[in-house]
């Protein structure tokens, strides 16, 4: 995003002082399963689109045939209906996947894939904010775990615990493999006034969350809960509306950071 551009960011969400009730922001947090369980029971496997562009940004999971077989471990957190799990594990027969997610409904779909396998792939129900994500994996046994649109639904005090339990699941060395919202993406500056939960964070008419992330406010998350920075950069991408005949300006947020 060009300076011109991040000051007119700035200057729609500095008009955008108004939150939402207390009360109404306990509750959205409160139900977060829920909302996101009628979702997936409105929406099906229909929504997202299957994530075959993970092996291009994150090579590590890209299977290569002319290398001496290795098996890896990987964790997708906030698998949904499995659009990450899928094309992984078909393009990668070396990789073993565990997956996760706090709707009853989004696992149900993973499992009922026919192309689940349990000798392949273990999903199951688990709310990173609360339960714990070694009472399904054993501790340090995770190569790569895939935090993908997950923590932005996750309200900020709750993220450092969700974090945490990324590291003590995770080999040394291992690898969170994060993209998410990035500060002043098209989608965060369309929230109408009352949509607002606290700086960055909003609520969606549905219900579910949405926190979009700076570069700082990222680092500092796993930083501090003993994770080293690999690397992390914006991705800027304008999107053609060819219906309404608007372009959008999205922004994204990609990094990796390393168990040490």
């Amino acid at each position: 995003m060009n300076a011109e551009k991040e000051a007119q960011a700035k200057e729609i969400l500095a008009k955008d002082d108004s939150l939402v009730p207390e009360f109404w922001a306990n509750k959205y947090t409160k139900e977060a399963a829920k909302n996101w369980d009628l979702f997936y029971k409105r929406n099906t496997t229909n929504f997202f689109k299957d994530r075959h562009w993970i092996d291009r940004e994150f090579e590590e999971l890209r299977y290569d045939p002319d290398q001496a077989p290795e098996k890896k471990v990987c964790l997708e957190v906030g698998c949904g209906v499995g659009n990450f799990i899928y094309p992984v594990l078909n393009s990668n027969p070396n990789l073993f996947m565990h997956a996760c997610d706090f709707s009853q409904r989004a696992v149900d779909f993973v499992k009922n894939n026919p192309q689940y396998a349990e000798g392949r792939c273990n999903a199951f129900v688990c709310d990173l904010t609360k339960d714990k994500l070694q009472d399904n994996i054993t501790p340090c046994t995770v190569d790569f775990i895939s935090a993908i649109f997950v923590l932005s639904a996750i309200p900020p005090e709750k993220m450092s615990f969700a974090v945490q339990n990324l590291y003590e699941v995770l080999n040394t060395n291992g690898q969170v493999l994060f993209r998410d919202y990035g500060l002043y993406d098209q989608a965060q500056l369309r929230f109408k006034p009352g949509s607002k939960l606290k700086d960055n964070f909003y609520v969606r008419q549905d219900g579910t969350m949405a926190y979009y992330f700076s570069k700082e406010y990222l680092i500092e998350l796993f930083t501090k809960e003993g994770f080293e920075l690999v690397n992390v950069e914006y991705i800027a991408k304008e999107t053609v509306n060819r219906k309404r005949d608007v372009v959008l300006d999205r922004v994204f947020i990609q990094a990796r950071f390393r168990k040490v």
